[in-house]
């Protein structure tokens, strides 16, 4: 599987993102916006020429990062307005967890809402004044055009600079603010958690389980503590809310029907419409919460879905010496979902006249559910009532659907991949550490056991330099300093290793 810095353009003037050793920051290593990485030399830059920062938050399987890219990174004009007036700073969000929170916050703050790839504008002393997401090149969409808001910017800092410093102080105030102690010790009871439960369940979708609308997460932190309420106090309302979520997901398009493994999230409120990237960090934690769920009910089907999760994540994010990979790409042949999705003429080719049992289940048709009549496989009440209603007992019915999708999984092999972002974070592997242990402990097969252990022995080799725990390795570098999340997702995955 290719990684995401195969396809750069070599014969275009290099920036100085070359050496980075981010998949993302070398994705743009040869835009002609003159772009820095976060370093003392880039700030210092700032500082000695009065520049404002354009600070560009994203991450390497972000398909709206990838268009912004498209549309103005890789445009000549727009570069040669950020190369006069602004000091252009990438940071891949991924690798630096401290920068991505400490200006979503700012974002947020802004504009009440975040995403990537994060556009803010800094002072030189790096204090925010401006921020938001994604930009169109021009005004379109609702939005502002990128090239039109970097030339206001640029005049009002250099007309108006006392209203941006003014702007930016009180915005740096009021984020100290909120990241400010409290002054008096607080005590910790179980209001806290009452709480929170009653606010998730305030929030849960009866209909289509999970929380709040679309676009929809999966919540795995929030349904294993559910879950965990569930263990203690028996209210049957939370394991009913945590269920219905659980088998609407693994049922829906957010989960990859064909290969296992979850999408990140879905675009509508029924999860039938992914955004189709992959995360590590996602699947590890949902393999631990189906783990939860079924060490509760006993109830195959998430045993099922655990199994084929992490066999995944072994089959196409595993480093040959047992880290993983962060993600893979949304994207194929530079299509949102191409990889994923069938259309109906394709499965009776594959399949011939037994096309027809498979289409039923899994819901293709020639219309579609997504774009260009194309079809991404679920099952839902219909399928339900189609295999009720089938000639096969429960067991056969099985049969024919696995023989099936395995002929569709073999010839979705020879599509053109996503591309991988092979970079190895310590506290995404931390996670699959704890995912691959409550594998091993519902389904007691030897290669989870043995892929939790190796992740850990890889981290030990290689991501631990004179007693200190590094973030981000690739290409046999280490980067990204040390962060807390790294110490707690590992602790806890050796603590979820030592128990198996």
């Amino acid at each position: 599987m290719k990684n995401m810095t195969e396809n750069i353009n070599s014969e275009k003037s290099a920036n100085h993102l070359i050496n980075e050793s981010s998949p993302y920051l070398l994705q743009h290593a040869y835009n002609p916006v003159d772009w820095y990485p976060w370093s003392d030399g880039s700030l210092e830059k700032a500082r000695l020429e009065d520049k404002p920062i354009f600070l560009s938050i994203g991450y390497a399987a972000c398909h709206w990062c990838h268009v912004m890219e498209k549309e103005s990174f890789e445009n000549e004009e727009i570069a040669a307005i950020l190369n006069e007036y602004f000091v252009s700073i990438k940071v891949d969000r991924e690798q630096r967890p401290d920068l991505d929170q400490i200006y979503m916050s700012a974002t947020m703050a802004i504009n009440g809402s975040g995403g990537w790839p994060m556009s803010v504008f800094l002072t030189p002393d790096l204090r925010p004044f401006f921020a938001g997401t994604y930009f169109p090149p021009d005004d379109m969409y609702g939005r502002p055009g990128f090239k039109g808001l970097i030339t206001q910017i640029a005049a009002a800092y250099k007309n108006n600079r006392q209203n941006i410093e003014d702007y930016a102080q009180s915005l740096t105030d009021a984020l100290k603010s909120s990241y400010s102690p409290g002054e008096t010790a607080g005590k910790i009871d179980t209001t806290i958690i009452d709480t929170a439960i009653t606010q998730l369940m305030r929030s849960y979708d009866a209909l289509h389980g999970g929380f709040g609308a679309a676009p929809k997460f999966p919540h795995p932190i929030d349904l294993s503590f559910m879950m965990r309420i569930y263990a203690s106090n028996g209210d049957e309302n939370l394991m009913d809310a945590v269920e219905h979520t659980l088998q609407s997901m693994a049922r829906g398009g957010i989960y990859d029907q064909i290969g296992g493994g979850f999408h990140r999230y879905s675009v509508d409120a029924g999860w039938l419409v992914p955004h189709f990237e992959k995360m590590l960090y996602d699947n590890a934690l949902l393999a631990v919460t189906y783990s939860d769920a079924y060490k509760l009910t006993h109830n195959e089907f998430y045993r099922k879905i655990v199994r084929e999760t992490l066999d995944f994540i072994i089959r196409e994010m595993q480093d040959e010496n047992g880290g993983f990979y962060s993600s893979l790409d949304a994207d194929s042949e530079g299509k949102e979902g191409k990889y994923y999705v069938w259309k109906k003429a394709d499965i009776e080719r594959l399949l011939g006249e037994d096309a027809a049992h498979f289409c039923r289940y899994y819901n293709i048709t020639d219309k579609g559910n997504f774009e260009h009549q194309t079809n991404i496989p679920n099952i839902n009440g219909d399928s339900d009532r189609y295999r009720e209603a089938s000639e096969f007992d429960a067991h056969s019915f099985e049969k024919i659907i696995n023989e099936q999708k395995q002929l569709i999984f073999n010839e979705r092999q020879k599509r053109i991949r996503p591309l991988m972002d092979d970079k190895i974070l310590t506290s995404w592997n931390g996670l699959a550490i704890s995912g691959f242990a409550g594998g091993f402990q519902i389904a007691g097969e030897e290669k989870f056991r043995s892929a939790a252990l190796r992740t850990a022995e890889f981290i030990r080799d290689k991501l631990i330099r004179e007693d200190k725990l590094f973030h981000s390795y690739r290409s046999a570098k280490i980067s990204g300093g040390q962060f807390l999340e790294d110490y707690a997702y590992l602790i806890q995955g050796l603590i979820d290793l030592y128990e198996i």
